[in-house]
């Protein structure tokens, strides 16, 4: 399928979506949304998804000149309108992944882009970008999923901080405060995300699957729910081709050689 907004390009197990408005900083209008979740969506068989921003930035947050434009944003109650057709969706679309996800942020990451960014499974950050809660500057609250994010990532403080007074976070203190996976230095971002994201898109596909779903139950449920998760997770994975692969390789004392299936 091909899209507008961004560029989505297949090679072998890896998927890479890249946010293509450079000349807006890659700026969320609602139709990027849309041909972000249309893309994960029509991934097909791809075993992980990196996802980059073209240019200078990673993501400067939702498209405000959508909103004079016409746009969903445009009227009363056109924010509310926005996030629940297309902003969320998108969002959702990459949390439900049932595959890895990577997130290489060059440049800023606000608003939006943020919540996209963090997201992630993995996000790894150049050292001249930044993470920036900015919605109190205009009278509106963090969205596309931020307040659950940062919550649970850096907990009530820090996520109070990033909300309340707007503060610019850099990938260095956004690794430090465990809000990422990595900061590297810019000329090293592509490098070492890609060769992650590959890591991943020859991994245990089924496992990864297992371990996000039991994550998302651990952040929102007791032990004992999470026990049972752990349970049937590990009965689906064990039941792999992978599995039975990991183990004849433990056995032999090899390097795995996992399929996805």
């Amino acid at each position: 399928m091909s899209y507008e907004t961004i560029r989505a390009e297949r090679e072998g197990p890896l998927l890479t979506i890249t946010l293509n408005r450079p000349e807006r900083l890659n700026a969320m209008a609602p139709q990027m949304a849309d041909e972000l979740g249309q893309a994960f969506y029509d991934r097909g068989d791809a075993r992980a998804v990196l996802i980059t921003g073209e240019g200078k930035g990673f993501c400067s947050g939702a498209d405000l000149s959508a909103r004079g434009a016409g746009s969903a944003l445009g009227s009363k109650g056109g924010s509310h309108e926005a996030l629940i057709n297309h902003y969320n969706p998108a969002i959702s679309q990459l949390i439900r992944a049932n595959v890895p996800v990577i997130c290489a942020v060059n440049g800023p990451a606000a608003g939006v882009g943020c919540s996209l960014a963090l997201a992630a499974d993995f996000t790894i950050a150049g050292r001249s970008a930044y993470f920036l809660q900015a919605f109190v500057n205009i009278g509106l609250v963090p969205d596309g999923g931020s307040t659950w994010l940062l919550a649970r990532a850096i907990g009530r403080a820090r996520a109070t901080r990033m909300m309340m007074l707007g503060e610019k976070i850099s990938g260095e203190q956004a690794e430090e405060w465990g809000l990422i996976y990595k900061c590297v230095d810019d000329a090293d971002l592509t490098t070492e995300a890609r060769a992650l994201a590959e890591k991943l898109a020859n991994g245990p596909t089924i496992a990864y699957a297992q371990m996000k779903r039991n994550l998302a139950t651990a952040l929102d449920n007791n032990v004992q729910m999470v026990l049972l998760a752990e349970a049937e997770a590990q009965r689906v994975a064990g039941a792999s081709a992978d599995a039975m692969e990991g183990g004849m390789a433990f056995l032999q004392k090899r390097k795995a050689e996992f399929k996805g299936v």
